[in-house]
């Protein structure tokens, strides 16, 4: 795994190196968000993951996650802050983060983070490398939806839904599989973020805020509010 650790701190960078290199990644620091951005983009599709701190020098964590999505829209990010307060951690995750992690953490947690983050995002992409023929196989289909995990392809109306995070493309999925089916904010947090959040829902709520703004780009809202329950896919009258 090739990791970029976004961070001013560089005790906490040093601490970190050491847990990495345990892991046998690949990792690389920057110390504030200027260089972070020139470091990613000399060669964007070449990073795995990144962790980004929200409090930098020349850049804040906001605008760099900002940038970064505009270089990489499915890169896997996630946001360390010392922040508490809920609006700072719904904000980070609409600016583009997959995830967030509060300071003070304990190391074995964010590699616990990154590890699924990562290998949610390499179950989504495996196969595309393992063959030079592009499958085209949709394996979710409805009357006006259709999605190809392999490709990453989704389309409405015939109309594709670009740029999707990792996790937005996770969640579209999950509700997607099981259309009219009302999956609740705990259920998507297991099924999606594959580890517990603590009934963090806010996570779950921003999210899906993100990933309905793509799909209004191209029709109708198929991801619908079921007050007081969750959420649920329906795309019944997508056509109309």
């Amino acid at each position: 795994m090739k990791l970029l650790m976004v961070e001013d701190n560089k005790s906490v960078s040093e601490m970190m190196a050491m847990f990495f290199k345990k892991e046998n990644w690949d990792a690389h620091f920057s110390y504030d968000g200027e260089d972070a951005i020139e470091k990613f983009k000399d060669d964007s599709n070449s990073w795995d993951i990144v962790t980004l701190d929200l409090n930098l020098p020349k850049m804040d964590g906001m605008q760099v996650a900002a940038e970064l999505r505009k270089l990489s829209p499915t890169v896997p990010i996630i946001m360390l802050t010392a922040r508490d307060s809920e609006s700072d951690q719904v904000l980070g995750l609409e600016m583009g983060a997959d995830d967030y992690v509060t300071k003070p953490f304990s190391p074995i947690t964010l590699i616990a983070r990154i590890k699924a983050l990562y290998r949610r995002s390499e179950l989504n992409t495996i196969g595309n490398t393992e063959s030079e023929e592009i499958d085209d196989t949709f394996d979710v289909v409805t009357e006006n939806f259709r999605l190809n995990s392999k490709t990453r392809e989704v389309y409405l109306n015939n109309e594709a839904i670009t740029d999707l995070t990792p996790k937005e493309f996770d969640l579209l999925k999950t509700l997607a599989t099981k259309p009219r089916q009302v999956f609740s904010r705990e259920q998507l947090l297991q099924l999606v973020w594959d580890y517990e959040y603590y009934g963090d829902e806010r996570t779950v709520d921003a999210h899906i805020k993100k990933l309905r703004q793509k799909i209004e780009k191209v029709g109708p809202q198929v991801v619908q509010t079921v007050w007081g329950v969750g959420y649920k896919f329906d795309d019944s009258g997508a056509n109309q």
